[in-house]
């Protein structure tokens, strides 16, 4: 054991000897750090949100860097998925490896690799819809080197407070999913709401967001509405059970492909009366959804109550006049008459692709 440890010491000592040797100027405290080489593949994207509107195309960008040193690969795979609003799933949107390519679900067909080079991932969606609203993620694996990169899908569009004719607090958050979807409208997700409420929204009753929570925006805080004395912002009930809690809803729309009028008809209409009508002029009665996004989105005003799908009656306001939403821009309420008063209007849509 001795003569070996002889050994080691001499060994050290001649290597020692030969590093003063070869760089004589190399300070005997200073201490060298070897690191192993960084990833040799990594995604990148140019930007982190690209806004778009339904109906519209949208490109989320994704670029491939990879270390030359690395063997060209026939099987680098592409994989974009999109996050659920509470992040606990991810839903697979398009897979291409070589020549094979798959698009999943609502994204089948509308869907496709933006390929402007070999080392382009960008993925264009087309034909957006409202769902289409989200985090995606693009992920890259060639053999045992991989990278991801997460993107946001934002639309233009509009936030608005709804609640049924059953009245306030009346939804679950399932039957919230299913009153904004029947209003041509998604559930709002909680930076839609935020953006509504630097935009000046201000709204006392609590409602569903996409994430499961429950909140409400205030501007101008007052007793009713969180105390007089705190300051404006998102009031915030946390995450709620969305079978047995009930609240209202934040609904969110964006552009759509069609007209959005008021019916010019010589007397007033019953609810059934004014299906029919639109109907008659080759049109369905208009959704909450539709006249909001005329609204706040094209500038359309008219100071003229009509029904709407869901049995309200309503009238949007672009330019505040007397008689008129006096005070501020605003889609106006009129409740949910007996639906068998003749005592109103009708707002009507007509699609076109």
């Amino acid at each position: 054991m001795i003569p070996v440890l002889i050994y080691a010491l001499i060994s050290l000592s001649i290597a020692s000897t030969d590093l003063d040797t070869l760089y004589p100027e190399l300070e005997h405290s200073r201490t060298i750090y070897v690191t192993e080489n960084g990833p040799r593949l990594s995604v990148v994207a140019a930007e982190s949100k690209v806004v778009s509107r339904r109906g519209g195309n949208a490109t989320l960008p994704c670029r491939i860097q990879r270390d030359q040193s690395l063997a060209p690969s026939r099987k680098m795979r592409i994989k974009w998925t999109k996050l659920t609003s509470d992040y606990l799933k991810e839903l697979d949107v398009f897979v291409a490896m070589d020549y094979h390519k798959r698009s999943y679900g609502s994204f089948h067909g509308r869907v496709y690799l933006q390929g402007s080079s070999p080392m382009d991932a960008s993925l264009v969606i087309t034909e957006i819809t409202l769902e289409d609203y989200g985090r995606y993620k693009c992920e890259v694996i060639d053999g045992l080197e991989d990278g991801t990169v997460v993107v946001s899908l934002d639309l233009e569009g509009v936030v608005y407070p709804y609640f049924p004719r059953l009245g306030r607090y009346n939804l679950n958050f399932y039957d919230a999913e299913r009153a904004c979807r029947e209003q041509d409208a998604i559930v709002a997700s909680f930076d839609q709401l935020y953006e509504a409420w630097r935009g000046g929204m201000d709204w006392c009753n609590a409602g569903w967001l996409s994430d499961g929570s429950v909140q409400y925006p205030i501007t101008t805080p007052r007793e009713p509405c969180g105390g007089k004395n705190t300051v404006p912002g998102i009031r915030n009930y946390g995450l709620r059970d969305k079978d047995k809690n009930h609240y209202d809803v934040f609904c969110f729309t964006s552009h759509y492909k069609g007209r959005f009028y008021y019916l010019i008809h010589p007397s007033k209409l019953t609810y059934d009366e004014a299906v029919r009508a639109c109907q008659k002029d080759g049109a369905q009665i208009a959704k909450v959804g539709q006249m909001y996004a005329a609204w706040k989105l094209l500038g359309y005003d008219r100071c003229d109550a009509g029904w709407l799908a869901d049995g309200s009656v309503r009238y949007p306001i672009s330019s505040p006049r007397r008689r008129c939403s006096p005070t501020e821009a605003a889609v106006r309420f009129h409740g949910f008459p007996d639906k068998k008063h003749k005592l109103y209007g009708v707002y009507c849509f007509k699609g076109h692709n």
